[in-house]
Order: structure tokens, then C-alpha cells, then sequence
């Protein structure tokens, strides 16, 4: 399965890879303090959190994107720059819209 080298599949990996890692972050760093909605209005409410939780979560793509690179599988290294930078883009904005 993950041998592929499709864009679709690329940005399949680049999508789900930062929402798997804040679920990760969450019950690392915050589970003991805050619920989930707690969490959520804590980070709506704190410019500094986003780019705080963005970047850890953006690891796990900068990780998938390096392996699939050294692979040759350009095609789907390609899709998860694109989300990548989707996600980093979109990180900013809500910071500056905050």
C-alpha cells in the first residue's frame, strides 16, 4: 500500500498525517488538562498556540515527504508537499485572523 506513487495518495497521506499528529500531541501534552472542546477554545483563544501545535504537527509530513523523496516515488512526495504547505498556509492565516 504504501509503496505507490500516486498524487492522490500523496495528498491522502499529507491530509490525514497532521490530524494524526495533533490527535497525538493532544493526549500527549494536553489530555490531562483539557478536554477536547477545551482544547480547541484554549487554542482559538491563544494566537500563540497555533503555531505552537502546527508545527509538531506538520513533523509528520516533513518525515513522510523525506522518506518518499530518498524512494524516488516523486508523484506522492509531491502531493504531501502540496498539503503541506495547504496546512502551513492555512496555520498562518488563523494565526493572523485571530
Amino acid at each position: 500500500m504504501f509503496k505507490k506513487d500516486n498524487l492522490r495518495f500523496g495528498i491522502l497521506l499529507g491530509f490525514i498525517a497532521p490530524l494524526l499528529s495533533l490527535v497525538i500531541y493532544y493526549f500527549a501534552k494536553f489530555s490531562t488538562y483539557f478536554t477536547v472542546s477545551d482544547f480547541l477554545h484554549f487554542v482559538s483563544t491563544n494566537k500563540s498556540q497555533v503555531t505552537a501545535i502546527s508545527v509538531p504537527c506538520l513533523l509528520l509530513n516533513i518525515a513522510l515527504f523525506t522518506v518518499y523523496i530518498n524512494t524516488r516515488r516523486d508523484k506522492t512526495a509531491k502531493g504531501i508537499f502540496a498539503i503541506t504547505l495547504v496546512y502551513a498556509i492555512g496555520a498562518m492565516l488563523l494565526k493572523f485572523a485571530l
